[in-house]
């Protein structure tokens, strides 16, 4: 499906493009070597304007289509994934809190993320709670003016580089409806950083826990309105999130079909090019149609169809839980 963009939006996709491929692109590897997140392409993309595409003029964004803001995501990608990725993480965060907080918090904290000042990140997922974030044991005690928070966060995309984290922690009982979320500087006393985990690749992009020990966060920075709502938050801000993780894959997949093609036309056997020949053609060409699939997919997938396709792989038993009883059978011969 062919979808035609407003001549300032293709200009941006452009400007965006170039930007990827003559200043990220080049140096992409280096800042993987090091291990060392890309700052400085970070200015710059504030200074461009892109880390607030799908936000509200009043909050200082430019109120793109959410749609145009992935095809941003993909295209910095294709180039880093470090620098696509980034963008992703960071408005997740920023999304979670423009959405929820009161007019009064948004004007404090929105602003300076959707200019790009401040580097967002977002910290649901724990040590003993992953995929099942409900479970999560960072507790949030009230105390005065203040909650006093304790626990570790985990696998936080930007822990330690990021100046501003949702954080989701327990308020109330067990359950999704005890969570409560809060915003959190990294000067936050009591708040310290973990070691940057080892990862077999986007070594760029630091993932670490964040350590909460007796911190002293003021009531004013819980979003949400009632204590509880945190849970509703999180789940809301990733629906929004995982187009963007989409986007990322999209942008690693065409890259390294760029980079198979580049190889295919330049290498040589039989004296002609390898891509002449019909076997590796057939392999470029599978490669290609799965990649503007997957495009597709992210860009213009019906949406209600996509939820009522995802409830089928949960009623009557997950398709975890389908695997394991066929898993059974197979073991038994019953």
């Amino acid at each position: 499906m062919v979808h035609r963009l407003p001549a300032e939006q293709q200009d941006l996709l452009e400007l965006v493009e170039g930007f990827a491929v003559n200043e990220v692109a080049p140096k992409a590897a280096g800042y993987e070597a090091e291990k060392q997140f890309p700052r400085p392409f970070w200015d710059q993309m504030a200074a461009m304007d892109l880390t607030g595409l799908p936000f509200d003029a009043a909050l200082g964004g430019a109120e793109l289509p959410y749609r145009t803001y992935l095809m941003v995501v993909e295209e910095l990608a294709r180039a880093h994934l470090a620098i696509g990725l980034g963008l992703s993480v960071h408005t997740l965060a920023t999304w979670g809190i423009a959405n929820h907080a009161t007019d009064e918090q948004r004007a404090t904290f929105v602003p300076d993320m959707v200019a790009g000042r401040l580097l967002g990140a977002y910290a649901l997922s724990e040590p003993d709670s992953g995929s099942d974030a409900a479970a999560l044991r960072t507790r949030a005690t009230k105390d005065g003016e203040v909650y006093r928070i304790n626990g570790t966060k985990a696998w936080v995309t930007h822990g330690g580089i990021a100046d501003r984290y949702l954080v989701m922690a327990r308020t109330g009982a067990d359950g999704s409806k005890g969570i409560s979320a809060f915003v959190v500087d990294r000067d936050q006393e009591g708040l310290s950083f973990a070691p940057p985990e080892h990862k077999m690749g986007m070594r760029a992009s630091p993932t670490s826990q964040l350590v909460f020990e007796d911190a002293p966060v003021g009531a004013d920075r819980r979003v949400g309105g009632e204590e509880g709502s945190g849970f509703s938050i999180a789940m809301a801000s990733l629906d929004g999130g995982r187009l963007g993780i989409s986007a990322c894959a999209v942008g690693v997949a065409q890259a390294a079909l760029d980079a198979a093609l580049a190889y295919a036309r330049q290498r040589e056997q039989f004296g002609r090019p390898i891509i002449e020949f019909q076997g590796l053609s057939f392999m470029l060409a599978d490669m290609a149609t799965q990649v503007e699939a997957a495009r597709a997919l992210y860009r213009s997938a019906v949406e209600r169809h996509m939820r009522e396709a995802k409830v089928l792989q949960i009623v009557e038993g997950t398709n975890q839980i389908q695997r394991l009883v066929i898993g059974r059978r197979l073991a038994t011969g019953r």
